[in-house]
């Protein structure tokens, strides 16, 4: 009797082997893809905005002033399965809030039909969550997800409590917030055992900048495969927070590629510092992170080759969280057409430059507006 080993069974949410693994080399929400490919910005990643309910008041919250209590109704999904069917190049598409897994019901009609389509049609996929409800909500949109994608700033349930609720109008216990934080923890460990791709992002704030190290250290011990760092903009509802310099900034990503886990892909995004900048540590540090294994630096997606469409209303933005009003609506537009509006913006023109060399799509309206307003991006070159 010849004997034989049956291979392991793969974890169940892991992808479709047919699919391009999400890696340093292949991160498709990247707009600098799209851009090279077309040889212009083109709508590859649609967000949607599938909530303005949520169970936190997080002080750096992009959406907060957003939030609310109850919730209109949404626009039919049909209507939505439509207009994706109309974007020429889609590649990408995300799901924000609020938390989007808040209500179950949005959870079965609108989380679930989306992550579908979108698993149909080979189109990669994102859900933003605080993941720190009952584990069920997360194991029925698994299986049709790529990336789910969790925010964390903490180092102890303390901080937990300090930062998630800041700005809730109701107190919120201590116990409470620590029974909610160590569910998050086991519920993104476990969504990585089980073989879904988990990506936290911390933010790069006064809070955080000096402890920066020991907050990736926790996320290794999750499991997530990726650590997403961006440094924090005072804007909209968290518009009254204390602003880093860019000195704080650059020390705080240079200790974190002094500390991290060489063998987890660390993801940098809207940061301050440029390839074609006049201040030869900021160069430095661009120049070690494009040499850095597992490293990369993601051009800002919005408004590039990314639009938000509120499920609500139907208004379509260049972000979830800019004051810029509305560029179209999806109940009487296609999002290529409102996206070729926002092409020839002048707001989009002040931002709208590319240095091949650099692999660099310039500033975000964040950035540009906090630290380079009298800087014309198009007009520079990259000397690295």
């Amino acid at each position: 009797m010849h004997g034989f080993t049956v291979p392991p069974a793969a974890p169940r949410f892991a992808p479709p082997a047919d699919l391009t693994p999400i890696t340093p080399e292949y991160d498709p929400w990247d707009p600098i893809r799209s851009l090279r490919q077309y040889g212009r910005h083109a709508l590859t990643s649609v967000e949607f905005t599938v909530t303005h309910l949520c169970n936190m008041r997080c002080e750096h919250c992009a959406v907060g002033d957003s939030l609310s209590m109850t919730e209109s109704p949404h626009l039919p999904i049909d209507l939505i399965l439509k207009r994706l069917d109309e974007v020429e190049h889609l590649e990408t598409i995300s799901l924000t809030g609020g938390e989007p897994t808040f209500r179950e019901e949005t959870v079965r009609n609108i989380l679930l039909p989306l992550l579908k389509y979108a698993r149909s049609r080979g189109i990669r996929s994102q859900l933003n969550s605080n993941v720190t409800l009952d584990y069920g909500r997360y194991e029925l949109i698994a299986p049709y997800l790529d990336v789910m994608h969790i925010s964390f700033n903490y180092t102890r349930a303390e901080d937990f409590h300090e930062v998630g609720f800041a700005r809730s109008s109701r107190p919120v216990g201590k116990s409470s917030a620590a029974r909610l934080y160590e569910r998050m923890i086991e519920n993104a460990r476990r969504l990585a055992e089980e073989g879904l791709f988990v990506s936290a992002e911390s933010m790069i704030n006064f809070r955080t900048y000096n402890k920066i190290s020991d907050i990736h250290r926790l996320i290794v011990e999750m499991g997530c495969k990726r650590h997403e760092v961006h440094p924090m903009y005072p804007s909209s509802f968290a518009s009254g927070l204390p602003m880093l310099s860019r000195d704080q900034m650059r020390e705080a990503v240079a200790g974190l590629l002094d500390n991290r886990d060489p063998d987890v892909w660390m993801l940098f995004g809207t940061l301050p510092f440029f390839a074609c900048g006049d201040d030869p540590r900021d160069r430095e540090l661009v120049r070690r992170l494009a040499g850095e294994r597992n490293v990369t630096v993601r051009n800002d997606p919005d408004g590039r080759n990314r639009v938000n469409v509120n499920l609500f209303s139907g208004d379509v933005y260049v972000t979830d969280f800019a004051s810029i009003p509305p560029f179209g609506n999806v109940k009487s537009e296609k999002l290529d057409d409102v996206f070729a509006k926002w092409q020839s913006h002048p707001v989009q023109r002040r931002v709208d430059c590319h240095c091949p060399s650099a692999g660099c799509c310039g500033p975000n309206l964040l950035v540009s507006d906090m630290y380079f307003k009298d800087v014309d991006f198009t007009r520079r070159r990259a000397l690295i």
